[in-house]
């Protein structure tokens, strides 16, 4: 599907509105010493982020987080060297990840609370006979 030169115009022009109104990245870097992301947006703001927060950085060796592409229009984010993409406006609203991600990055911070309450309700099912061992797929 070809688009006209008008609808190009047109796109390029919504861009431009868009740049002009949504804070977007003029350049980016990875801080191994301090181990985070530092991205200068284009209103003079940094902002400034752990990679492992992010889907898809969350195992990066420094080298492979050093490498930053930062697209044209300055809110699309990518480390080529590990095929994660980010959007910024996304990141400055607090999307880290895809929802699933984002669910399980927080189930797994709730599990690891601790409070009386849960460790009571760990005795009683200790006494129980606790959670069922699980059985290997092949076994059932």
């Amino acid at each position: 599907m070809e688009i006209s030169k008008a609808e190009f115009a047109k796109a390029n022009a919504r861009m431009r509105e868009l740049r002009a109104k949504v804070p977007h990245a003029v350049a980016i870097e990875y801080d191994a010493g301090r181990e985070r992301i530092v991205v200068a947006l284009s209103t003079g703001f940094d902002v400034a982020f752990p990679p492992r927060a992010l889907q898809g950085l969350e195992h990066a060796t420094p080298e492979e987080l050093a490498v930053i592409e930062i697209d044209p229009s300055g809110f699309g984010l990518r480390w080529p060297l590990l095929d994660a993409d980010h959007y910024l406006p996304g990141l400055l609203e607090g999307v880290f990840g895809s929802r699933a991600w984002m669910a399980a990055k927080l189930g797994a911070e709730g599990g690891k609370a601790a409070s009386a309450k849960k460790a009571a309700a760990a005795r009683k099912n200790g006494k129980l006979g606790g959670r069922p061992k699980k059985v290997p797929a092949e076994c059932v």
